[in-house]
């Protein structure tokens, strides 16, 4: 015993290479398992295939509702920015660009808006990430097409009506001051009312939901026939 133990003291540096190559078995006996159990793995799956069976998709990670829930109150945002100028006449006056379909910018921003609403998930519906993946761009085209179509109507204004209609505008936006006035008559009101209207036809095409809320800032009902024929508004570039 004393022999050996004298041995190992002379000899201590052998224990690295001999715990190397214990330690390089082991990991080559794991690598080993690993391949066949990827292998019986891989048969099992064409076994299943084989027999007409489905095969098992992974797991997907959880959808985070919190994530979701933000991505539906951004798309909301801007479609309250957006309903800002479709319902509000005098802003439809300063930006018409907001409400022409026909306008390169928005119809693109249109579009985006209908791919956006379109992948919103319904009412307690949670999606699947790839198809929350797909709403969260398809919110943030929506939210830069609008950037983009706010700020070039902002820009030009009414730059695209020749002086002639850019008069009938400014008159409109003139007569709307009258017609929202609670201090002018009803008489007042409904008749200015009316010029409002006929200056923008033919010029910007009011919803009727922009008609509806400004009915009721001039706090009037107006008598069946007294309203203009509707129009057909502008088909959106799509």
């Amino acid at each position: 015993m004393h022999d050996f133990w004298t041995f190992a003291g002379s000899y201590w540096w052998l224990a690295f290479p001999l715990f190397g190559m214990t330690m390089g078995a082991i990991n080559g006996v794991n690598r080993r398992r690993e391949v066949q159990a990827r292998r019986r793995h891989r048969e099992q799956i064409e076994l299943i295939r084989a027999q007409g069976g489905a095969v098992p998709a992974p797991l997907a990670p959880p959808v985070d509702a919190d994530e979701q829930q933000r991505i539906i109150a951004a798309q909301d945002a801007v479609t309250h920015r957006w309903l800002e100028y479709e319902l509000d006449a005098e802003k439809l006056i300063s930006y018409p660009a907001m409400s022409d379909g026909r306008q390169p910018l928005t119809a693109a921003f249109l579009r985006a808006k209908k791919v956006a609403d379109n992948l919103r998930p319904r009412d307690g519906e949670t999606l699947s990430p790839e198809r929350l993946r797909e709403f969260r761009d398809a919110v943030t085209d929506y939210e830069v097409a609008f950037e983009v179509a706010e700020r070039d109507a902002r820009r030009v204004k009414d730059a695209g009506f020749s002086p002639a209609e850019r008069k009938r505008l400014d008159t409109a936006k003139q007569l709307l001051t009258v017609a929202t006035d609670q201090a002018a008559t009803p008489n007042e009101r409904q008749l200015a009312y009316k010029r409002v209207r006929e200056e923008l036809d033919g010029l910007i095409w009011l919803s009727d939901d922009a008609v509806d809320e400004l009915e009721k800032r001039v706090a009037l009902e107006l008598p069946r026939g007294t309203d203009p024929a509707p129009r057909t508004p502008p088909e959106p570039a799509v």
